[in-house]
């Protein structure tokens, strides 16, 4: 309804802004007007050139420059004259209306307003909820939507679980019998690209009801009031078309905490909004079967009033899948992907500790781009690990000039980095060591898993501290050097002593003692320290360093043990670039040999390295 006045408004706006314009353009072309016998004199004195004659009008030009008009009661009579004189006659028809001018020059205008006014409407700008459910919630009936459970992997548990809810929608009267209550809201939550949204859209699929799919983000405008009329236009809907689905994405983006005592327009908007939803969520009688399915990867900052029983009865974490998930969602994505035989699922699924379903499904995706650039007709092995390779550690950059001095630290730097995970117990085995820059990075060193870990050792923390470590330890033992190399190495390295210290109470000094907190969101963990004295800061301070510490003089300890081992897989990165597991292992053997001979100088089953 604004709207339409807002255009009313500019329509009468623009018509006086024409008709002003029509009466000064008519303005600017009027000549001055002279008698009809001062024409007919000045046609006696020769002093006319050019007459033009439209209706009884007479515009004339005459020797001088200069232009008039006059009226002519007789224009038969006068044409032999302005003939015997010599003079040039055109003619013109009738002067068309004023008012057709007036639309010739508004009509421009007009198509302008229409367009704007057409937009306006298509941007949901128009203000009249009414229309609400139809512009900003869009409605998926059971024939439109082609996802069911076929299509969603990884996450078992979750889909019996919501079995329940479908069978729920498809017969509400098996569980009304009993007294039993349709729940009214699940809460997806989990980190993102785990499929919250797939999974909400295969419920839908399954179930074969309306569902009704909207963001979070839609109901908050900049005028406060909006946002809460909407949410009742959306359910008011929903409900006339019940049993049915109502999917509300990024649902943090509206139901966060409610400011105390804000009145600010922003806040103020936002909490009217959440209690309108509130209160929907409330409304719903036992004969409504309408489910609110919501998903959002913030939990800590939703408000507790919609997490409660009644609002939101169940709340469903979704984290990334374990090497069994993977393993089925690669099955899935790779239906469509024609694979050689060499390409063997299971191991790509062991290689990719903590990928979500949407990082599995790019990986499926870039191995196919690659191979189709390679002009190959079938997607192989090498194709997976160039796309994993880009997904985990980024484009390589093909461009990028090392000089021969960098190129020897960044080798000696990965080395070591690499004999330390071969050697040191519990460590993750090496899968792959390269010099090439990719990224941010300018080497790296991949360790996989054998197994997904969900718990981790001291001996393994250990372990990953000493091995970060001995990029640096490398360079200090081989070139004599330290560099800024090693700059990731710490910082990541410092976290887990941190965590090791004032998190998992793994410190003798400081006892079995958590001295932090997790926001325990999935957008990045972040620690928040409790309060404590400045003596137990400066004991945390001097745990750290002392843990860093011991952890270097094992890395050096090793490194020197394991001298002709280091040696030798910088040479050979130095010539290849890149090692996998067979080829370090391969250079490890050599090592040994190498080393047994020297012990003995009568065995001569040492040789040059195959890896160089």
């Amino acid at each position: 309804m604004i709207i339409f006045v807002r255009t009313v408004f500019a329509l009468v706006i623009l018509s006086v802004l024409g008709g002003g314009i029509y009466l000064v353009t008519m303005t600017e072309k009027r000549v001055p007007e002279i008698c009809y016998n001062d024409f007919l004199e000045s046609l006696q004195n020769k002093e006319i050139e050019e007459v033009h004659i439209c209706g009884n009008i007479v515009t004339l030009h005459d020797t001088f420059g200069r232009k008039a008009s006059t009226y002519a009661p007789d224009i038969p009579s006068l044409l032999p004259l302005l003939l015997k004189e010599n003079v040039r006659v055109m003619g013109k028809p009738d002067k068309e209306s004023p008012l057709w001018n007036l639309l010739y020059i508004t009509l421009p205008i007009l198509f302008i307003l229409l367009a704007w006014y057409s937009i306006m409407k298509k941007q949901g700008g128009e203000e009249d909820e009414k229309d609400f459910g139809k512009d900003k919630a869009v409605k998926i009936n059971k024939h439109g939507q082609g996802i069911t459970f076929r299509d969603v992997a990884g996450i078992p548990e979750v889909k019996e679980d919501l079995l329940e809810i479908i069978d729920f929608l498809q017969k509400p009267k098996k569980y009304s019998k009993l007294g039993a209550i349709t729940p009214k809201g699940i809460l997806f939550q989990g980190p993102p690209g785990t499929g919250k949204t797939l999974l909400a859209r295969a419920v839908a699929g399954e179930a074969g009801v309306p569902f009704y799919s909207i963001s979070g983000s839609d109901f908050v405008e900049m005028f406060v009031g909006v946002g809460a009329s909407r949410v009742r236009e959306l359910f008011a809907e929903a409900k006339k078309n019940a049993p049915c689905i109502v999917f509300i994405d990024e649902i943090d983006a509206v139901g966060g905490h409610r400011a105390s005592g804000s009145t600010a327009g922003g806040q103020d908007e936002r909490g009217q909004t959440l209690n309108a939803l509130l209160v929907e969520m409330d409304g719903f009688s036992s004969d409504e079967t309408v489910i609110v399915l919501a998903a959002t990867n913030r939990p800590d900052i939703l408000d507790p009033a919609l997490l409660r029983p009644g609002r939101f009865d169940r709340q469903i974490n979704i984290l990334p899948p374990d090497i069994k998930g993977r393993l089925e969602i690669l099955n899935v994505f790779a239906r469509k992907v024609p694979l050689a035989s060499d390409v063997e699922l299971e191991t790509i699924a062991r290689s990719t500790p903590g990928f979500t379903g949407a990082e599995l499904a790019s990986l499926v995706n870039e191995a196919a781009i690659y191979a189709a650039r390679q002009n190959k007709k079938i997607v192989d092995n090498s194709d997976f690990e160039v796309a994993k390779d880009r997904i985990m550690m980024g484009l390589e950059r093909k461009g990028m000039v090392i000089n021969s001095e960098d190129k020897k630290t960044i080798a000696y730097h990965e080395a070591g980095h690499a004999v330390l995970a071969n050697l040191l117990p519990e460590t993750d085995p090496v899968h792959k060591v390269s010099i090439i820059p990719r990224g941010r990075a300018l080497g790296h060193t991949q360790q996989l898993a054998l197994d997904d870990r969900h718990a981790y050792s001291k001996v393994y923390l250990y372990s990953k501290i000493t091995t970060l470590l001995g990029g640096r330890a490398a360079e200090d033992l081989l070139l004599d050097q330290q560099t800024t190399f090693a700059e990731d190495d710490f910082e990541q390295a410092g976290r887990i002593v941190t965590k090791m210290v004032c998190r998992w109470g793994m410190s003798d000094t400081l006892g079995h003692v958590s001295y932090t907190q997790s926001d325990g969101g999935f957008l990045g963990e972040q620690m928040h320290f409790n309060s404590f004295s400045d003596e137990t800061a400066r004991d945390i301070d001097r745990q750290v360093k002392e843990v860093i510490e011991q952890s270097y003089a094992k890395a050096i300890e090793v490194l020197k043990k394991e001298k002709d081992f280091l040696v030798n897989l910088a040479e050979a990165l130095l010539v290849n670039e890149t090692l996998d597991k067979e080829e370090i292992d391969i250079v490890y053997r050599c090592a040994r040999k190498k080393g047994q001979a020297k012990d003995d100088p009568l065995d001569s089953s040492s040789g040059s390295c195959p890896v160089h």
